[in-house]
């Protein structure tokens, strides 16, 4: 069992910066791929950003690649995302997911999720 809680989002200006957290519980999570989801009002949970296990694979959605960076602390047992230039469009809850996955792009294959936190960018 995987334990997901998000922080870090908040109000932000346009062309501003936000880093999210995602801290795990568990002593499983060095080996779970996780990822970054966001939900717009009215439109459908889409993938951010994934991570492997060991780090050294990343996964952006095309629109974001050299705006957000993933990375991972497994000591800490964390996720982060950083978010730079961003735009009202990025407007959104995040979630955190977790899960041993073949698609880390792939929402239905993550088991695990937080309860997400809210970024609003405002213009």
């Amino acid at each position: 069992q995987v334990q997901l809680v998000e922080s870090g989002g908040g109000l932000v200006q346009a062309g501003g910066s936000l880093r999210l957290s995602c801290a795990a519980s568990g002593r499983t999570f060095g080996s779970y791929t996780m990822a970054w989801f966001r939900q717009a009002p009215g439109k459908e949970r889409e993938f951010v950003s994934a991570i492997s296990a060991s780090g050294r694979s990343t996964y952006y959605a095309d629109s974001l690649k050299g705006r957000f960076t993933i990375s991972r602390d497994n000591a800490k047992n964390t996720v982060y995302l950083q978010m730079n230039s961003l735009k009202p469009e990025d407007t959104a809850v995040y979630y955190c997911a977790a899960d041993r996955v073949m698609r880390p792009d792939r929402r239905d294959e993550y088991g695990y999720w937080g309860q997400g936190t809210q970024v609003t960018v405002s213009s």
